[in-house]
């Protein structure tokens, strides 16, 4: 063991965070764990630059969940330029196109309409996605483009706010993977004026909404009492799941990497385990023939989120 893993301390829980403008999600992220000497975190989805918003860090064990905010749902709020194309995307890119905008309301719903369902999206060149092992925007920068490969996303609902001349905002609610860089060029696209993202604002994943987030400046001027209490226990990221309540020897077959048998008519797929006396285990799968399997388990049982 590393002096460094010795020296950092044992935090478990969910922090949400208000992502301020102009930083990495990565950025924010080592400086939270750096502000809790955790041993180890983990985000849930990376915020552009330009991006504020929820951006909940998994601390410590909670990264064992982290996997079930990635694939959440999201919901966002953003404000999109038409008239102009840049390289990015969005407003940090270098404009490469400008054209008159001369479509209205009449055009713009529709248009938002049918991005609206199940479809596929490429993504942006300035994007974290890796070919042969290298971030496309590292490519992007050296003036390199290369052909990406379309992505399956679904998404619920796109709403108009508000249409004032170049300028409209929309509400987006989406599923994993949707680049909303992407949705604002492509609608620029199909309206032929071309578009980019100018604002952007994730509001919602899954059931955690940026109301419930804190401001980065704000958790640096708590002390660590304060700190611990805005974590949120880690059953939380994943309460839409059915919950399993076990006795002790079955749980304890559980840590040791036993399937347990429970029996009963449940769907087949993940649930929420428990412990009766000491709480959230972790989550497994529910077989079709009525055993419980583990699969990513606490190293200790969470005693303090025993969920409802």
């Amino acid at each position: 063991m590393s002096k460094k893993t010795r020296d950092c301390a044992p935090v478990n829980g969910i922090l949400l965070i208000d992502k301020p403008r102009g930083m990495t999600s990565n950025r924010v992220l080592q400086e939270v764990k750096r502000h809790f000497n955790a041993c180890k975190a983990g985000h849930t989805g990376s915020l552009d630059p330009l991006a504020t918003g929820l951006l909940p860090i998994c601390l410590g064990e909670a990264t064992k969940i982290s996997r079930f905010l990635l694939d959440a749902d999201k919901h966002y709020w953003v404000e999109i330029e038409l008239g102009q194309e840049t390289t990015t995307y969005d407003a940090e890119g270098e404009i490469i196109a400008t054209r008159p905008v001369t479509v209205g309301q009449a055009e713009v719903e529709p248009a938002l309409r049918s991005f609206v369902g199940n479809s596929e999206q490429i993504p942006p060149m300035y994007s974290a996605i890796k070919q042969q092992g290298q971030p496309l925007y590292k490519r992007a920068r050296a003036g390199i483009s290369v052909e990406r490969a379309a992505r399956k996303i679904t998404v619920h609902e796109l709403k108009l706010l508000k249409l004032q001349q170049a300028k409209l905002e929309i509400a987006v609610f989406c599923g994993k993977g949707t680049y909303i860089r992407s949705l604002a060029h492509d609608l620029g696209q199909l309206l032929g004026c071309g578009a980019h993202v100018t604002q952007l604002r994730r509001l919602a994943i899954g059931g955690f909404s940026a109301e419930q987030a804190v401001d980065l400046a704000a958790l640096k001027a708590m002390d660590h009492a304060q700190c611990l209490a805005r974590l949120i226990p880690i059953d939380r990221a994943i309460m839409a799941l059915p919950a399993v309540y076990l006795a002790q020897p079955m749980a304890s077959a559980l840590r040791h990497g036993q399937s347990v048998f429970i029996g009963g008519q449940r769907a087949a797929g993940w649930v929420r385990l428990y412990e009766e006396q000491n709480g959230f285990l972790g989550v497994g799968q529910f077989l079709a023939d009525g055993r419980i399997a583990p699969k990513r388990l606490l190293a200790v049982p969470e005693t303090s989120a025993i969920g409802q």
